[in-house]
């Protein structure tokens, strides 16, 4: 098969795809977690007091009665067997992104020679997996291979069914044999106890004596592309990378604003049903689906959920977005830019803190220039995302991230605070040392009397803010689509652990200063606007103007790619920062550092030897094979004695020309390996070799433009986003 033989053919398949087999809708009521081994189903099954223990330790996050342990793990395997399970897998999140799981079987081979279905406590509470094998960042060498899973009882067990058969999936942190954490969830859950904590102790200075414990909160919105397999298996850089590293941009894009929103098409709106019937079986709740601004582009966004359960729910979403985007005959591409020239992918983290005795600690209530509460936690991010803006840009820095941040589709790479016009201007009045007064809400007359109307939100929203309130939490928008959301989450509270316990120790000098709370309370929020009111901006994050004052006069810092952001991980202050709140130690963190600088060189590597391979291995060949039947044409001509216009053929052999002397300097900097520190070569990486690959792509995708249709080998941006 040559030229776009393959092209046609995969148009062809999928024009005339039958369509996905769909069963008749099941009541919500009848299927929510129905797979998830729930609270209510262990009140069920295990002995009263046995059920009292483990609900304490997830409610109140007290410790594991070991003793409990065979009890409860012979209930978990009896339910799961009832499901069609025989196998079990310690599932966990190593520094890779990814979701990782170890299956083994129930089956207990006995003397006789008999099988029968055991599972103890001891096999529940802990596994054994390789910690050598997994990104550690030198804590494990690979002669030191030892490894533990843990049970993680404050997430819950669930039943995760393939077409190939049921496994129950037991959510746990991962650890070396020295103790260090080697995956994602343990310093979540850290995180999320030191801010607990630092939280009681500002509750309990505002004169609370009822305080339950503290908690984060996540609501993780994911956008993603749907592209057709046929299309998919065509393209080595989809497959491969993620991505497309050719391609040029299709005549229509997203410029007439039609897909946003739109009407969703049958295919993709029977993939999302499957989608959702298997997110509430798992008891995830799916909450919004929609067109994302882009062709092709959507997204799925979940109710709030404890941080915890938010991210092992968010992690098994996309693995069921990809796994049923293959039982619909798609490829589901969650990379952060999949396409140039039209938006590319985020992953919006929304956050905030609450326990059941005082809520929503976020919650400004209609006059928050009254609820010191509110103003005292608002502060305290405020002087976090100041203080450790690099730190938040370090954490959602990737590869595939950097095609995005600071474009005119996502957040810019300065780490700045959205406020909204009226809230900002009480925090404004405080560091004045007054405070104004009025109900921050109210209605929007429409001016049509059919039509109700309405309660008018006390701020805007902008989607220029990397971090914006948005009324009852903040929005951390910079996240990447592909991205965990647990890095983010452990920064977000480890940050917000340290400037609580600031404020607490600020309040409690004043007060013992024979300052009353409210003149604390006053003294903090002044001190907060006086030193890191900065960092509140709510004009346009993309403009060239706030580049400048955001650098030059408020002195923040400006991070365009992940060889510059990454570093913060290694700044004294983040270190303290980590070790002081018992989060990760000096030696965890120095990992997290050296593994996430591996895996963008490593990325940025793959595809630029892909770019080279696809160069000259298929688009060279296409444009000579064009160029060869220009030049028949033109002899032709010539021959019959008519004039033959020799630019088109002058043209592409230009650019042929072109594009290889690129391939040449990309193949001879892809060999430099003389780098005096990890910081050198991920500039090297990120100035030399990102930008050699731009112009191989530049030529490339020129001569798209110029070889006959006929001829061209790759799935075009108009077939991949516009056939479906």
């Amino acid at each position: 098969m040559s030229g776009n033989e393959s092209r046609l053919q995969a148009i062809r398949q999928i024009s005339n795809r039958a369509p996905v087999a769909t069963e008749p809708a099941t009541r919500l009521e009848d299927i929510w977690a129905t797979d998830v081994f729930s609270l209510q189903k262990m009140q069920k099954c295990l002995p009263k007091d046995v059920f009292r223990s483990v609900k304490k330790t997830i409610q109140t996050g007290e410790q594991l009665d070991g003793s409990i342990a065979d009890v409860v793990a012979s209930a978990m395997k009896d339910w799961a067997i009832a499901k069609g399970a025989r196998y079990y897998a310690h599932v966990f999140y190593p520094l890779t992104n990814a979701t990782a799981e170890k299956h083994d079987g129930f089956i207990s081979v006995q003397k006789d020679g008999t099988a029968i279905s055991e599972f103890s406590g001891k096999l529940l509470i802990q596994g054994e997996p390789d910690g050598s094998s997994f990104p550690n960042g030198g804590i494990r060498s690979t002669f030191e291979a030892r490894g533990y899973t843990a049970w993680d009882v404050t997430s819950p067990a669930y039943i995760m069914e393939t077409d190939n058969g049921a496994t129950l999936c037991i959510p746990t942190v991962f650890l070396s044999w020295t103790g260090e954490a080697l995956d994602k969830k343990t310093p979540l859950l850290r995180a999320n106890n030191a801010m607990g904590k630092a939280a009681h102790r500002v509750l309990k200075l505002l004169g609370h004596t009822d305080i339950a414990p503290v908690s984060s909160s996540c609501g993780a919105e994911q956008e993603y592309f749907l592209v057709d397999s046929h299309f998919a298996a065509a393209r080595p850089d989809l497959l491969m990378t993620g991505r497309t590293l050719f391609g040029k941009p299709a005549i229509k894009g997203q410029q007439f604003d039609d897909h946003y929103f739109g009407a969703i098409q049958e295919r993709v709106q029977v993939f999302m049903q499957d989608v959702e019937e298997r997110l509430y079986r798992l008891g995830i709740p799916a909450k919004t689906r929609h067109n994302e601004v882009a062709p092709a582009q959507f997204e799925i966004a979940p109710y709030f959920e404890s941080a915890n359960v938010a991210t092992d729910h968010q992690q098994m979403m996309m693995t069921l977005l990809k796994n049923t985007a293959k039982k619909h005959g798609m490829l589901c591409l969650m990379h952060e830019k999949p396409f140039a020239g039209i938006n590319g992918s985020g992953k919006h983290c929304n956050w905030s803190v609450s326990n059941s005795t005082q809520g929503n600690l976020l919650e400004p209530g209609d006059t928050p220039q009254d609820n010191a509460q509110f103003l005292l936690f608002c502060a305290a991010i405020i002087r976090g995302v100041h203080k450790f803006g690099p730190l938040l840009r370090a954490v959602v820095a990737s590869s595939g991230n950097d095609h995005r941040l600071g474009a005119n589709e996502a957040p810019p790479a300065i780490l700045s605070i959205f406020l909204g016009e009226q809230l900002s201007n009480v925090f404004e009045s405080i560091s004045q040392g007054k405070v104004v007064g009025g109900d921050l809400k109210g209605v929007m007359n429409i001016g049509v009397d059919t039509l109700p109307v309405l309660t008018k939100d006390p701020g805007d929203r902008n989607r220029t803010s990397p971090f914006a309130f948005t009324g009852n939490r903040f929005e951390f928008r910079a996240v990447g689509s592909n991205q965990s959301v647990a890095g983010p989450l452990v920064a977000m509270n480890t940050m917000l652990a340290d400037c609580l316990s600031w404020v607490a120790d600020q309040m409690e000098v004043s007060m013992n200063g024979g300052a009353d709370v409210n003149g604390a309370i006053q003294a903090v929020l002044k001190t907060v606007m006086d030193k890191h009111g900065k960092v509140v901006f709510n004009g346009n994050g993309y403009s060239d103007e706030w580049h400048k004052e955001a650098v030059e006069e408020r002195g923040l810092a400006n991070l365009p790619t992940t060889a510059d952001a990454l570093p913060a991980l290694k700044d004294a202050s983040v270190k303290a920062l980590f070790e002081e709140s018992g989060v990760l130690s000096p030696i965890e963190l120095e990992s997290r550092f050296e593994v996430y600088s591996e895996q963008y060189i490593l990325s940025i590597e793959v595809e630029a030897n892909l770019v080279v391979d696809m160069a000259k291995t298929i688009i060279y060949p296409a444009s000579m094979r064009h160029l060869g039947d220009l030049a028949g044409a033109i002899s032709k001509m010539e021959a019959a004695g008519l004039p033959a216009d020799k630019s088109a053929a002058e043209k592409a052999a230009g650019l042929v020309k072109s594009m290889m002397a690129s391939v040449t300097k990309l193949e001879t900097a892809l060999a430099k390996d003389d780098f005096a520190s990890t910081e050198e070569h991920m500039q090297f990486f990120a100035k030399d070799i990102r930008g050699l690959m731009d112009e191989v792509r530049a030529s490339a995708d020129t001569l798209e433009g110029e070889v006959a249709d006929d001829l061209w080998p790759l799935p075009t941006y108009q077939e991949m986003l516009f056939i479906r």
